[in-house]
């Protein structure tokens, strides 16, 4: 760890600056403010990753083209913002980054950091060389904030600051570099999914949709399942929940009911063995209220349940209007 805590006020900003570009990569820090200026960075390091933590005063800091040819090794780096704001420039895009998001950013291109108050972030490094990605995948993440309430980032932040907040030294030589190849294919993903067309959305689809509906599917005979539960069980906000299923042409209520109606139809439909209540039926796939079960179920098949029942179990084998339930929507996965 180093601090300024015990460096003479005269000398804090040129000790900073030092400190930071030994335990970075080389960069121009600019205090905000004539105050006294306060700044600690811990690091550690995973394998070939560098895990560190900076909490500072305002300040601006700026990798220049002159400070870039001075250096040998080409990083690439991920920052998450802790506390505090900040505002990312790099290949002449600039965001707005507020606390939780992340920002992607090379180490061999000009880039800046401008914070206006006290800070908190934690920042890995890797070689440019392991994460397989392109320049171009690389350039069109860039100067970008990579929010973390939905999508990739919010199962990718709580990993992140759990690793910057542990200790690697405890981990065997193999286990940390086991360990951080795996941050990094995490990183190489992020990248990948960020810069393909639709960006967050075609990334949060496929890995957001596919584990929303198999959890809705679990989850049918629990009454209490509805978007709010959903959303807070993947750590999303309602709202981008709705957006996701806009793409299935369908809300996320009445995906929720169909499913529940299909697999009571099944239900209701089985020969053999004791026949169900329609109730029974009702309460095993979460509909609390009969009658509204009942309305919802003729609304879907054109008939009561009942007569759905005696139709099916009427019959000696089953025939087009009784085998094949209008309610065909993605159950099990994605279209």
């Amino acid at each position: 760890m180093l601090t300024t805590a015990s460096v003479p006020d005269r000398d804090k900003v040129t000790y900073w600056n030092d400190a930071v570009s030994r335990t970075l990569v080389p960069m121009t820090v600019v205090p905000r403010g004539d105050g006294s200026f306060d700044g600690r960075i811990t690091t550690d390091r995973l394998g070939y990753l560098q895990v560190a933590t900076v909490e500072a005063d305002a300040k601006s800091v700026s990798r220049t083209p002159e400070l870039i040819a001075g250096s040998s090794e080409a990083l690439v780096a991920v920052s998450v913002q802790v506390s505090g704001t900040a505002v990312f420039a790099q290949d002449g895009r600039r965001a707005e980054v507020g606390e939780g998001d992340l920002v992607v950013y090379d180490t061999t291109r000009p880039y800046s950091f401008d914070y206006p108050r006290r800070f908190a972030a934690h920042v890995f490094q890797l070689p440019r060389h392991a994460l397989g990605v392109s320049d171009g995948e690389i350039r069109r993440v860039t100067g970008n904030a990579i929010g973390t309430r939905d999508g990739f980032g919010a199962m990718l932040s709580p990993f992140l600051t759990s690793l910057a907040s542990s200790s690697a030294a405890g981990y065997p030589p193999a286990v940390a570099n086991r360990l951080a190849g795996h941050v990094v294919d995490l990183f190489a993903t992020l990248i990948t999914e960020r810069a393909q067309p639709g960006g967050a959305d075609a990334a949060a689809r496929s890995h957001l949709m596919p584990r929303v509906l198999d959890h809705i599917n679990r989850n049918l005979g629990d009454p209490d399942l509805s978007p709010e539960s959903i959303a807070r069980k993947h750590r999303i906000s309602v709202r981008y929940l709705h957006r996701l299923f806009e793409g299935e042409g369908i809300t996320v209520s009445r995906f929720i009911r169909r499913r529940r109606l299909e697999e009571c139809g099944r239900e209701l439909a089985r020969r053999g063995g004791t026949a169900p209540t329609v109730s029974a039926v009702a309460q095993r796939w979460g509909f609390v209220n009969p009658a509204h079960f009942s309305r919802a179920f003729r609304a879907a098949y054109g008939v009561s349940p009942r007569e759905w029942h005696g139709l099916r179990n009427a019959q000696d084998g089953p025939g087009p209007s009784a085998a094949t339930p209008p309610l065909r929507v993605a159950p099990r996965g994605v279209r």
